[in-house]
């Protein structure tokens, strides 16, 4: 007999010696007939023998269920998985543009040659809890090209004197669009190097100052004149002006520290051609190794050429023609 029979044989007989309500089944003629012709048939019947309990059971036909319909639901030749990649990809759009929805997306997915369905997109799209805002840094580059920052610095003399340099930094490409210097800075003078710095319909939105004693009231009227709305930095917080402060610090490390200043004129001459090196010439981070006036990469001869500036303390390198 094969073994599965025997199995199935044993297990009614189980049953139906359980379903008896007596505490102690009793066998039969018809019990003890059976019995012995199994003997007869099968001499291997004890290794079969198993009583079970009808929880047993139940557990049994759950657990086949679950392996049927796992069957069942085996992937087939269906829609293939979406890449891992393509699933951060989407999220990483979806999180740099909050005001992006599953269709504009889609969108841009499909212009980077990657087919997918603007309902899978939908699926992976981070999902907001309130309604989107930019961030920080969003903001500040949507109106770097509407600040400037004004600062003064000291600077020592031959003469045991002090003399006081006043920039104005445009933020969007860190560039000076204004310099001058004074022995005496007061608020006139620092309200009229606003009006050089920016003629006609130049001025910007906003600018960003310390809450220095120099800035009176003079300079305040000449900026509501101009529309200009004035940001203060907090008290004891150069930081605060955080740009114009590293280009304080960049104009000392690379030229003031390392020369002698005579006087008025001397200081506006060396800034001069420490600026014009800082425009064309001095890469900077912030713009992606490139300087505030742009340089063009460049090709031709192999024979490379050293451009003195700033005194010889920095140089501008080209190709020979």
């Amino acid at each position: 007999m094969p073994k599965w029979e025997s199995k199935s044989w044993l297990f009614v007989i189980n049953l139906n010696v359980l379903q008896r309500s007596v505490r102690r089944p009793k066998l039969g003629s018809t019990d003890r007939w059976l019995w012995i012709l199994l003997v007869r048939l099968w001499t291997n019947w004890r290794s079969a023998l198993l009583i079970v309990k009808p929880e047993t059971v139940i557990g049994w036909h759950r657990e086949g269920f679950r392996l049927y319909w796992t069957w069942k639901s085996r992937p087939r030749n269906g829609r293939p998985s979406l890449k891992p990649e393509v699933k951060q990809l989407i999220r990483r759009l979806s999180d740099a543009n909050p005001l992006w929805g599953a269709p504009k997306i889609h969108g841009e997915l499909l212009k980077l040659g990657i087919e997918v369905s603007q309902a899978t997109v939908s699926r992976y799209i981070r999902k907001k809890t309130k309604p989107p805002s930019q961030t920080w840094r969003t903001f500040l580059d949507n109106h770097v090209g509407q600040l400037v920052s004004v600062d003064f610095f000291t600077v020592p003399i031959v003469w045991f004197q002090i003399l006081f340099g006043f920039i104005v930094l445009r933020h969007d490409r860190r560039q000076v669009v204004h310099f001058n210097v004074t022995a005496h800075p007061t608020a006139e003078w620092t309200a009229q190097q606003i009006v050089e710095a920016f003629p006609f319909d130049t001025t910007p939105k906003y600018l960003l100052r310390d809450r220095d004693g120099v800035y009176g009231s003079a300079f305040r009227n000449q900026m509501a004149m101009l529309s200009i709305e004035e940001v203060l930095s907090a008290p004891r917080s150069p930081w605060k002006n955080a740009y114009a402060e590293r280009l304080i610090g960049s104009i000392r490390r690379e030229c003031l520290d390392h020369v002698v200043i005579g006087g008025e004129r001397s200081l506006k001459r060396i800034l001069k051609s420490y600026f014009e090196y800082y425009h064309r010439s001095r890469t900077h981070l912030s713009l992606e190794k490139d300087s505030p006036v742009p340089r063009s990469i460049m090709a031709g001869s192999e024979r490379i050429i050293a451009i003195p500036q700033v005194g010889g303390r920095h140089h501008r390198y080209e190709r020979a023609a």
